[in-house]
């Protein structure tokens, strides 16, 4: 290849944002899925469940990083860098995310609250049939700041530091971390290494992904360093306390899982979010993902 690794990676951020991903494209996201729900069917069970789950959490980053290296190895000149700066846009989520948030935010600021409540239920885990007006703004813009971190930080930095092989073994523990990574009777032991590794694995980025958030609303540091380790998540709780700062709201409080209420802390002061906070969002997620392009470009210039 004939780009060193930061500029490649803002050649990345460039093409996703511009170019998405094709929707007619079966996604590598799904055939990773795929690979993880046959491991599930047929090693999460009996007394080794959590042997079992390293097992699957070991064979995802050896697949994913083996898959970038091979890719790397026969990608060469221009049109090899091109090939790999296409098909690494597959492990970002810049454009996906704001395009599946401005679909919730379109109809909410409009009041047709059933839309957006349907659009809501595409891209969060929470139950979302009893959502009004306020916790569907609420839940969009926790999703848009904490994917932030996993869709667009993390993988960003993964290809910073170790090419293709690390966007793609993270995008593999990150879909693992979603899929079987859960507390529930069946998983809590076969999911614990995924979550684990993920948990690792975004650590720095949250907190890089935090401060791009607090870095483009100009404010929410405060709020940041108070609440982000009052999230559940080791992780999570850096962006989204973040763009409750920005914002001047709460985000958080309790929420309905497959029919069990969870409760979680309150992340930042103020009234819950409204239709034009979740455009505010937005608008701070578009400067923050500016801001990343724009660090990138100072690495460059650095090195």
């Amino acid at each position: 290849m004939t780009l060193d690794q930061p500029a490649l990676l803002l050649a990345l951020l460039i093409a996703e944002a511009v170019l998405g991903y094709p929707a007619w494209l079966v996604h590598p996201v799904s055939m990773i899925g795929r690979i993880i729900a046959a491991l599930d069917t047929c090693w999460n069970k009996g007394n080794h469940r959590r042997w079992m789950g390293i097992s699957v959490a070991l064979i995802l980053i050896v697949l994913g990083s083996g898959v970038g290296f091979a890719i790397e190895r026969v990608a060469t000149g221009w049109g090899g860098t091109i090939a790999v700066i296409l098909i690494a846009t597959a492990g970002l989520a810049q454009r996906s995310l704001h395009d599946h948030v401005a679909a919730v935010a379109r109809p909410l600021v409009a009041g047709d609250t059933d839309a957006a409540r349907m659009a809501v239920s595409m891209i969060v885990g929470r139950d979302t049939a009893a959502l009004d007006s306020s916790s569907i703004a609420a839940a969009a813009t926790e999703t848009l700041a904490e994917s932030f971190c996993d869709g667009v930080v993390a993988p960003a930095f993964w290809f910073l530091l170790l090419g293709l092989p690390g966007l793609i073994a993270f995008k593999c523990i990150s879909t693992a971390d979603s899929m079987i990574g859960h507390l529930d009777d069946r998983h809590r032991h076969f999911g614990w290494a995924s979550a684990r590794t993920d948990d690792v694995m975004n650590w720095v980025p949250a907190r890089i992904a935090g401060a791009l958030i607090c870095l483009s609303a100009m404010r929410g540091w405060r709020i940041m360093w108070r609440d982000a380790r009052k999230h559940v998540s080791p992780n999570s709780g850096w962006p989204e306390a973040a763009m409750a700062g920005a914002l001047g709201v709460q985000l958080g409080g309790g929420a309905a899982y497959d029919g069990e209420w969870i409760a979680r802390a309150d992340l930042g002061d103020g009234v819950r979010p409204a239709a034009p906070d979740l455009r505010k969002a937005l608008s701070i997620y578009r400067r923050a993902c500016l801001a990343l392009w724009i660090a990138t470009g100072v690495l460059i210039w650095l090195l």
